[in-house]
């Protein structure tokens, strides 16, 4: 007897509810993500650019620069003494030491001053000795009123040898040696008729005692004092693109602390990279620039202030002229500016002071353009 596979009535009845049912929370359930409204998005506000302007206008443009200095007697040098004795006189700080005047006294002598560009370094003795420090000791003596005779002229030839003789050297005549011994007489020394390394001091000029260094009592052949030129200076300390246009002999202005603005000149333009202490500095790149006035009166009674000096430099006067920050560098090079009608391709002239002197297509006083901000 075969089995009856076909379920109950009511049983099939019930499956197909369920599924129904089913078939009717999955419709509602789509309904419900389907009908069921979104959050609203926040609203994102639009990116702006602040956008600085400025008109162009006609000015005049100056390279010329104001750079603070100080008033004293500029850089120190240190002396040291060459002679195998003892100090026994100093001159004091502030004290001003001339041609042929006692710089210090060793052993009680006087060892005075000669003007000149090196140092003695051999004794100078000998009929016939020729050489630049020869050339030292006779212009000191003819400048001190002492009669030398006729020194030969460059190019000729002396004896013994013959040498002839170069620019700048001098021969120890019978005359000069003559010279020598008067010159000794007056200063109470032995009259030899030469001038032993140590017997005078050699330097550029007439200079300021700074600074001592030693006392009465110490060895006269090591350092003795610090000196300086006697002539009160402008000291000024530059960077190195400051000081690149910066020459020897520029005319200056200088402003004094008592508001009185008075000429100079530059006196010199050091080629050494100094920090702020003096030293050879390593990372901060200074020039030390030196200035005079022309009225050395006019500071002579200011021993230290700080004042302003102007150099002058090139002038436009009436140029077109924007700032340095509205320059837009083009990738095909040169420089344009923006304008409300787009780029504008420019041609630069002089920079100075943070402008920069145009031309363009269109660009005249009152345009409009855009700078960085």
């Amino acid at each position: 007897m075969l089995a009856n596979t076909d379920a109950p009535p009511r049983r099939r009845r019930t499956r197909r509810w369920l599924a129904a049912g089913a078939a009717v929370l999955v419709a509602a359930g789509a309904a419900v993500l389907i009908t069921r409204p979104h959050d609203p998005e926040k609203p994102v506000p639009e990116a702006t650019e602040a956008v600085t302007t400025i008109t162009l206008e006609r000015r005049d443009l100056s390279t010329s620069k104001s750079i603070s200095g100080t008033i004293g007697y500029g850089g120190t040098r240190p002396v040291e003494g060459h002679k195998q004795a003892t100090v026994t006189w100093l001159p004091a700080p502030g004290a001003t030491v001339k041609r042929g005047k006692q710089l210090y006294r060793a052993d009680d002598r006087p060892v005075p001053l000669f003007y000149g560009g090196m140092p003695l370094y051999r004794p100078i003795t000998g009929k016939g000795l020729i050489g630049r420090d020869v050339r030292i000791i006779a212009d000191n003596l003819k400048a001190l009123g002492y009669a030398i005779g006729v020194q030969p002229s460059p190019g000729s030839w002396v004896q013994p040898g013959p040498v002839q003789l170069r620019k700048g050297e001098g021969v120890l005549t019978a005359q000069l040696i003559v010279a020598i011994k008067k010159w000794q007489r007056d200063q109470s020394l032995p009259e030899t008729g030469a001038v032993a390394v140590g017997d005078v001091e050699v330097l550029s000029g007439a200079v300021r005692v700074e600074s001592i260094a030693v006392q009465p009592g110490a060895p006269a052949n090591g350092p003795l004092m610090t000196v300086t030129a006697t002539r009160k200076v402008i000291t000024v300390s530059a960077e190195l693109a400051e000081a690149a246009s910066i020459e020897r002999g520029a005319a200056v202005t200088v402003d004094l602390p008592d508001e009185r603005t008075v000429p100079g000149r530059v006196l010199a333009v050091g080629r050494a990279l100094t920090a702020a202490d003096g030293t050879v500095a390593d990372t901060t790149p200074k020039l030390t620039i030196t200035v005079t006035v022309d009225n050395a009166a006019a500071i002579s009674k200011i021993d230290s202030a700080d004042v302003e000096v102007n150099f002058a430099g090139k002038v436009r006067e009436g140029v077109l002229a924007a700032p340095v920050e509205a320059l837009v560098a083009l990738a095909e090079g040169g420089y344009a500016v923006q304008t409300e009608s787009g780029l504008t391709a420019v041609t630069t002239g002089m920079f100075a002071q943070g402008w920069v002197e145009i031309t363009g297509d269109g660009l005249a006083e009152g345009t409009t353009v855009v700078v960085a901000s």
